[in-house]
């Protein structure tokens, strides 16, 4: 589908209006739901298919329409999106390309309270196996603890 006029007027909208990419969505759902063809008995579902292929069409237009962006090639050399690129120079004062990808310092401290949980109940049950095994078979050695 070319004409976003078209897909406009598919989904409910007036050719020539603005919808958010939210007004698409919630108008996408509610055509699909009419026109989905698991809701037709068999000799109506091609109909109702190429319906929902239409309005699959003009979904995905419209959707890429509102959301474009240029794809841009940085410095680096890795290619990101103007749009995304922009929010992280606004919000960080620096575009990165792994902006989200930073941990923080306090996330493996669970995982570590688990493992010495684990070493110190495990040293814990060996030691009380040893005791219990000592006093059920004493040594008569003196040098054996």
């Amino acid at each position: 589908m070319r004409k976003s006029g078209e897909a406009r007027l598919l989904l409910g909208f007036d050719p020539h209006s603005r919808p958010t990419l939210s007004q698409i969505k919630a108008a996408y759902k509610r055509k699909v739901w009419d026109v989905h063809p698991d809701r037709f008995p068999a000799a109506q579902r091609t109909l109702a298919e190429s319906q929902f292929k239409l309005l699959s069409e003009a979904y995905a237009c419209l959707s890429t329409t509102t959301t474009t962006t240029t794809t841009t090639t940085s410095t680096s050399g890795a290619a990101y999106s103007q749009s995304a690129a922009y929010t992280r120079v606004v919000r960080s004062g620096v575009a990165r390309p792994n902006a989200g990808a930073r941990h923080h310092p306090l996330l493996p401290l669970p995982f570590l309270f688990i493992i010495l949980g684990t070493l110190g109940l495990g040293g814990l049950s060996v030691a009380r196996a040893y005791r219990k095994e000592q006093e059920s078979h004493p040594s008569h050695n003196p040098f054996l603890p």
